[in-house]
């Protein structure tokens, strides 16, 4: 395990030990939960498998679900990497990434190897941070990982070894919402692409630092979300992205 990666494992850590202590964080994950739940088609044959379980919340709404990540953990159903993934072609219905993707330096490699895994008629989930106005200073400021909105993303179509740790928050942002990224998305059909705001989120704290509100405000923080998210470009700070498979063009 190189010095780089090892911070991955240091933040599941971490990240379990604050889930344990802040149950208004796992109200707030919950409502996460909910809108991936609406993309799922339970009509698609194949399993879910989630791609990068961290400490494996997802399970909460989602059993079924095989966990996985890099590292060995108890809650975890399988390790493997994202780029490899030990599934048959053909055999997911979906894959579920949660604040994944801005870890993927190679993203096209990604995307191929989730085209081989899933099931024709399959879904790829995505959920992450959002850039805007309001959330920019905050992912930048208050967040160890770059926001990296002029870095450029790279385009390889396979990522050899060693894949070092790799994170720029505004990927997501830059190839589903604001750049022309046919190049990174031929042979996908994007079926959802939702920015909303989150200052339930935002001033909870996250894992990482104490929580703005008591939890019995959140009710009250979350209709404020539901108002400002009419102006995504403004008050956005979280994005759900869903794909289909389609025919390469």
């Amino acid at each position: 395990m190189t010095t780089a990666l090892s911070q991955h494992q240091v933040e599941i850590e971490r990240n379990l030990t604050a889930w344990q202590k802040k149950p208004l964080l796992q109200h707030i994950y919950s409502g996460f939960y909910e809108r991936i739940a609406q993309q799922i088609d339970p009509a698609i044959p194949g399993t879910i498998i989630e791609v990068g379980s961290g400490i494996g919340n997802l399970k909460s709404k989602f059993p079924q679900a095989i966990a996985t990540d890099l590292f060995p953990n108890p809650w975890l159903d399988l390790v493997c990497d994202g780029y490899e993934l030990p599934f048959a072609d053909g055999s997911a219905s979906h894959l579920v990434l949660f604040d994944v993707f801005h870890h993927l330096r190679a993203p096209i490699a990604f995307l191929r190897e989730a085209r081989r895994v899933l099931h024709q008629l399959g879904r790829l989930i995505l959920f992450e941070p959002y850039i805007s106005a309001l959330s920019y200073p905050v992912y930048g400021l208050l967040h160890h990982e770059p926001v990296a909105l002029r870095a450029e993303i790279s385009t390889a179509q396979e990522l050899s070894r060693p894949r070092n740790y790799y994170a720029a928050q505004g990927n997501a942002t830059r190839l589903f919402f604001h750049l022309n990224s046919h190049e990174f998305i031929d042979g996908w059909t994007v079926i959802r692409a939702d920015a909303f705001c989150s200052f339930s989120y935002l001033l909870s704290g996250g894992f990482s630092k104490p929580s703005a509100y008591p939890p019995r405000t959140l009710p009250l923080l979350q209709r404020l979300d539901r108002t400002l998210s009419r102006w995504p470009e403004l008050f956005g700070a979280r994005c759900l992205v869903a794909l289909q498979r389609s025919t390469p063009a």
